[in-house]
C-alpha cells in the first residue's frame, strides 16, 4: 500500500480510507481531505467488460437482472472545501444472466458536468460554500450522485439536494437526458422518492432554501400529476419519505441553519436544536397541505427510512435514527472540521407509531447497532415486513461499510457478515428469486473494495442466510470507490427497456 506524498492532519482517517490508490488522479495529492483519498479517491475511467471472472463460488443461474450503484466521483480538483457529497455522479453496474456477468460504469451526464468539461475546471464551490449566486444553473451543482430508482423501465439518477431526475439507459448506463414527465415536472425532485409496487404510483418530495420549503407529489400510474406545497417553519434538511398504501410520511427535523447567514455570506451550517421536537407529517396519498396530520416526537435526525405500514388506526415507520446529530468539530481539522463531524454516522434501528384517531405517538429503539443504508424486498414496500438489510458503519471518519447485517425489524435481532479486514462494501439491494414467495427468498448483491490491493469485486449472497458468506465473488475490472445508494432491476424490466 503506497503512502500519501502530502503531510496530513488526518492520518488516522486516511489509514482507514486505505492510503493512495494508483489509479487516483494526481490532483488529490495536494488536498488534505480523507474523502478524496483511499477508498474514497475518484477514478478517471469509464469502461465496460462483457465477460467477468467468477473467482469464488458459482453465480446462481436464476439471478437475472442488474445491480446499479451511484456515488460521488469528482472530475476536477475542488475550488473550495470539498465535501464527500460534492463529487460528480458516477454509476457502476453489473448485469447477470445464465450464470455470467458483465460490468460497465459511466458518469451521469449532468448539465454541470458538461459545463465543467468544456471549461476544464471546477465552476461551483461545493455544498460547503460560500456560494456564488451568480454561477450558471444556481449556486450549487446538481451532480445527480445520490440515489437510483427505476420508473417505467427508466433508471433515474437523483440528487439529495433536490435536482433534475437524469435518465440512464439501464442496459448501457448512457445518460439519455432529463425526465420531465412530458413537460409536467417543473420543479426539482429529491433523492429517496418512492415507487409503490402495488399501484405503480411514483411518490416524491423536494425541499429548498426558499419558500416553498417542501413540495410533495405523486405521478399516478394513470399518468396524473398531483403536487402540493407543504408549510414548514423554515428551510429544513429532510432526506427521505415514508409511504404506506394510503399515506405518505413527511419529515421535519430540528436540524436547520440560520437563513440570514446563508443569504448574507452564502454559508450553511446545519445545527441541531434539541429544544425543538421532531415532527412527522402523515398526508393522504393524494392529500393537500391542509390534510397533513403532524405528530411531535423526540428531537432527532434520520437519513433513511426502512419501511412504513398501516396497523389498524396506527401508521408505523421504522428507520435509522440519530439521537444527537450535534456537530462536534475537532479544531485540528481546520476548515473541514464541521464536515468531518457531520459525517460521523451514528444511527440505530428505531420504530415510531402514529395513531390517526387519537393522535397518540409511540416510539423507541429496536437495536443499538450503528447501522444504516437499509434495503428491503421491493414488493413489501408499504407492508408490515420482517427483514431488512443494512450496513454496519463504525462511528468514525471516514464512514465505511464494514459488514452486512440482516435485521428482523419486528424484534431487532440480527445476523451479520463481515467483509474482512480492510474490505468495505456498498448498499445491498434485494433481488427476488424467481418463484420465491417468502420475504427473504432471493439474493443480495453488493460491491466491495479491498484496500490492500485496490481490487473490487461483486458479492452475491443468499438473503436467507448471509452469515454463511457469499455464494459467489466476481472480480471487477477496476476499483469501485465508496459510494451512496444502489438498486436492483429485474431482467424482465431490462428486456423491456431494450426493446
Amino acid at each position: 500500500m503506497s503512502s500519501l506524498p502530502i503531510t496530513t492532519r488526518h492520518g488516522k482517517a486516511l489509514s482507514v480510507a486505505g492510503g493512495r490508490p494508483p489509479d487516483a488522479p494526481a490532483w488529490i495529492d495536494e488536498i488534505d481531505n480523507p474523502y478524496l483519498h483511499g477508498l474514497f479517491a475518484p477514478i478517471q475511467t469509464e469502461l465496460q467488460a462483457d465477460e467477468l471472472t467468477v473467482v469464488e463460488g458459482e453465480l446462481p443461474r436464476d439471478l437475472r437482472g442488474g445491480y446499479f450503484r451511484n456515488g460521488p466521483n469528482a472530475v476536477h480538483a475542488p475550488k473550495n472545501r470539498y465535501h464527500w457529497f460534492d463529487g460528480d455522479g458516477m454509476v457502476h453496474g453489473i448485469w447477470f444472466e445464465d450464470g455470467k456477468a458483465r460490468y460497465a460504469n459511466r458518469y451521469v451526464g449532468t448539465a454541470g458536468l458538461e459545463m465543467e468539461a468544456e471549461a476544464n475546471t471546477t465552476i461551483w464551490p461545493g455544498v460547503l460554500g460560500p456560494f456564488d449566486f451568480s454561477a450558471p444553473l444556481g449556486p450549487i451543482k446538481d451532480t445527480a450522485n445520490t440515489d437510483l430508482i427505476e420508473v417505467g423501465g427508466r433508471l433515474l439518477a437523483l440528487w439529495y439536494e433536490s435536482g433534475k431526475p437524469y435518465v440512464l439507459d439501464p442496459n448501457t448506463l448512457q445518460t439519455r437526458g432529463v425526465e420531465d414527465f412530458e413537460g409536467r415536472l417543473t420543479f426539482p425532485l429529491s433523492a429517496h422518492s418512492k415507487m409503490d409496487p402495488k399501484t405503480g404510483d411514483f411518490i416524491f418530495f423536494s425541499y429548498g432554501d426558499r419558500p416553498p420549503y417542501m413540495r410533495y407529489g405523486v405521478f399516478t400510474a394513470q399518468g396524473q400529476l398531483h403536487h402540493v406545497d407543504i408549510d414548514l417553519p423554515g428551510p429544513r434538511r429532510p432526506h427521505d419519505i415514508g409511504v404506506t398504501p394510503r399515506y405518505s410520511i413527511l419529515h421535519d427535523f430540528p436540524v436547520f441553519y440560520d437563513p440570514e447567514l446563508f443569504a448574507k455570506k452564502g454559508k450553511r451550517v446545519p445545527l441541531f436544536h434539541p429544544e425543538v421536537p421532531t415532527r412527522y407529517g402523515v398526508i393522504p396519498r393524494l392529500g393537500t397541505n391542509d390534510d397533513v396530520r403532524w405528530f411531535e416526537c423526540e428531537p432527532c435526525y434520520m437519513l433513511h427510512v426502512v419501511n412504513c405500514w398501516e396497523d389498524g388506526d396506527w401508521v408505523v415507520m421504522v428507520g435509522c435514527r440519530t439521537a444527537d446529530p450535534s456537530l462536534h468539530p475537532d479544531p485540528e481539522d481546520g476548515r473541514i472540521a464541521a464536515m468531518l463531524s457531520g459525517l460521523k454516522l451514528q444511527a440505530n434501528l428505531y420504530r415510531w407509531r402514529f395513531n390517526m384517531v387519537t393522535g397518540a405517538v409511540q416510539e423507541g429503539p429496536l437495536d443499538d447497532s450503528n447501522a444504516e443504508f437499509p434495503m428491503i424486498r421491493p414488493s413489501v414496500i408499504g407492508e408490515s415486513n420482517r427483514w431488512a438489510y443494512l450496513q454496519h458503519i463504525p462511528y468514525e471518519v471516514p464512514a465505511t461499510f464494514e459488514s452486512l447485517m440482516k435485521f428482523d425489524v419486528q424484534t431487532g435481532a440480527h445476523t451479520e457478515y463481515r467483509y474482512g479486514p480492510g474490505v468495505y462494501g456498498s448498499e445491498t439491494p434485494f433481488a427476488p428469486r424467481p418463484g420465491g414467495d417468502e420475504e427473504d427468498d432471493g439474493y443480495l448483491v453488493t460491491f466491495v473494495t479491498d484496500t490492500a490491493d485496490w481490487s473490487s469485486s461483486c458479492l452475491v449472497f443468499d438473503a436467507r442466510d448471509i452469515a454463511q458468506g457469499p455464494l459467489a465473488k466476481v472480480a471487477l475490472p477496476q476499483r469501485v470507490p465508496a459510494g451512496f445508494h444502489a438498486t436492483w432491476i429485474d431482467g424482465a424490466v431490462l428486456d423491456g427497456a431494450a426493446s
